[in-house]
């Protein structure tokens, strides 16, 4: 081991050789809770958190959770595993060229969605709304993501992860458009905290990365989808290639792969050697048009929310279920069972009875929330007429 943390010890001094004077150096991560040398191992801080995120339950369930399209009758769909999958391949390539640290971006990039619900924004509105009822603030996934892999993994203990990882994770909002970021470097856990109360209370609130590998992945996780997310819907017969607006297609391309790389060659263009990450006006302004298009073509059309009814009514009963369960100290209800009955004491101090609901329910996969509801009321897969 002694020789392993030499190696350790020489990667650290060759980061801050190799690697641009704004990176985020693992030397410098910052865990919560001191870790001695047999829990912490020989890995740079960040490697560390990437092995601890993979690891991960929640990470598991990425493979059962919707990206944009869900109960549609299509294997060829986007789901969230394969989203963070892609934010990771486009950010760390941003972030190779710009002598970034790979390993904080590839943790950040892959633990950003994990506190996404099951049946993506429309089932995190729903939450939301039964969060609100019960008092809780409202349900935001990327404060989420943070509460699962910080508060509610290995049964209440969380993988301490460094600041800097957890940060990227909150602050990566990727459905507001920036062109622009800068980052916020001077953040504690305390500040960390502070921000996940504030996004709970007014989920309008603005939060700013404090590594600038935490604004890449912010960035990425746009690239990941805006071009994907119309590549499912060409597939599902939503739209056709020549309806995306025409300014938007001259600059940045009419296909996923021409969007891509675009975007991710802008990135690098305009922020190479400068103190944040920007795109460049021109690809902003078609960016954000394209993200119009997209909202009112894609995700708000109402051919894709033929159960959307159903499933708001569904995430009620549940949410009320299981806070009955829990008030009642049934052992045999499924949130006892397969949920309180494993978290620590110190999780089940710190969390009332609507906490712990909210993290059942935001950490099901979309067939598992479905098999807890009565079966009469589930609602079956559909195919899209053109599809």
């Amino acid at each position: 081991m002694k020789d392993l943390k030499g190696l350790q010890t020489a990667f650290d001094l060759r980061e801050a050789r190799m690697l641009s004077p704004r990176a985020a150096l693992s030397r410098d991560g910052l865990r919560k809770r001191h870790e001695d040398t047999i829990v912490a191992g020989y890995r740079q801080a960040y490697s560390l958190d990437v092995d601890r995120v993979l690891h991960s339950l929640a990470y598991t369930r990425y493979i059962d959770k919707t990206q944009v399209f869900y109960l549609v009758e299509n294997d060829h769909i986007t789901h969230r595993v394969l989203h963070v999958q892609l934010v990771s391949k486009i950010s760390r390539t941003i972030g190779r060229f710009l002598g970034l640290n790979e390993d904080l971006i590839e943790a950040i990039a892959l633990g950003h969605d994990i506190g996404h619900v099951p049946f993506g924004h429309e089932g995190e509105q729903f939450l939301s709304a039964l969060c609100q009822r019960y008092g809780i603030g409202h349900f935001c996934h990327n404060v989420q993501s943070v509460q699962f892999l910080d508060r509610v993994e290995r049964k209440g203990r969380g993988w301490n992860l460094c600041l800097q990882t957890l940060d990227g994770i909150l602050c990566h909002d990727g459905e507001i458009h920036d062109q622009r970021i800068t980052p916020d470097r001077n953040k504690t856990f305390d500040t960390l905290n502070m921000a996940m109360t504030a996004k709970t209370d007014d989920p309008g609130v603005s939060l700013t990365p404090m590594t600038l590998e935490g604004c890449v992945v912010r960035f990425s996780d746009t690239i990941g989808y805006i071009g994907r997310d119309i590549e499912d819907a060409i597939r599902l017969g939503l739209i056709r290639r020549a309806d995306l607006p025409e300014k938007s297609a001259a600059v940045l391309g009419n296909t996923n792969g021409q969007i891509v790389y675009t975007l991710v060659t802008d990135i690098i263009e305009s922020s190479i050697g400068k103190p944040s990450i920007a795109f460049s006006d021109e690809v902003s302004d078609a960016l954000k048009a394209l993200k119009a298009f997209n909202y009112e073509h894609i995700y708000l059309n109402p051919l894709i929310k033929q159960h959307s009814k159903t499933l708001e009514r569904l995430f009620g009963i549940l949410f009320d279920r299981c806070v009955e369960d829990l008030r009642k100290g049934d052992e045999h209800a499924g949130i006892h069972t397969h949920f309180f009955s494993e978290m620590s004491d110190d999780y089940k101090a710190a969390h009332t009875r609507e906490e712990m609901a909210r993290d059942f329910i935001a950490g099901m996969t979309d067939s598992y929330f479905l098999k807890q509801c009565p079966e009469s009321l589930r609602p079956k897969p559909f195919k899209l007429p053109f599809s």
